[in-house]
């Protein structure tokens, strides 16, 4: 194996070039350096990011524990409603129904208002004349 760049037994190379040169000490240097700032740098964006999702995740909960609460509100103040109505004239059960269906309606509208599927009432931009025109 005279001719081989392989370690013999005791872990050196026959040809002697056992210590690396003072140049390829100072270029793994650098190497090392660029890849601990780039190890830096993904370490804070990774943090950024676990930030954001954890605060992504509590603003989804609190949107979707808003809604929910509209929505049970306009049920339940549909019901009282039609409760009242059906105590003092008599109607019992008609008011409590009516009235139960029309804040299930309502509550449907205040989440579909509240996650931007339908217009606010009054918002201007529908494109329709308000009767304020000039007319000659």
């Amino acid at each position: 194996m005279a001719g081989s760049d392989r370690p013999d037994e005791t872990g050196g190379n026959e040809s002697g070039k056992n210590s690396p040169s003072p140049a390829s000490d100072i270029d793994l240097d650098r190497r090392r350096l660029q890849l601990d700032r780039a190890l830096a740098r993904q370490r804070q964006e990774r943090q950024e990011g676990e930030e954001r999702a954890k605060s992504g995740i509590a603003s989804g909960y609190a949107v979707a524990l808003r809604l929910s609460s509209e929505f049970i509100a306009g049920i339940l103040f549909g019901a009282a409603i039609g409760w009242v109505i059906d105590r003092f004239a008599g109607t019992s059960p008609w008011g409590l129904i009516v009235f139960l269906l029309l804040g299930f309606c309502a509550g449907i509208l205040s989440i579909l208002r509240s996650a931007g599927m339908v217009a606010e009432r009054g918002a201007s931009g529908s494109g329709k004349d308000d009767g304020k025109a000039d007319r000659h």
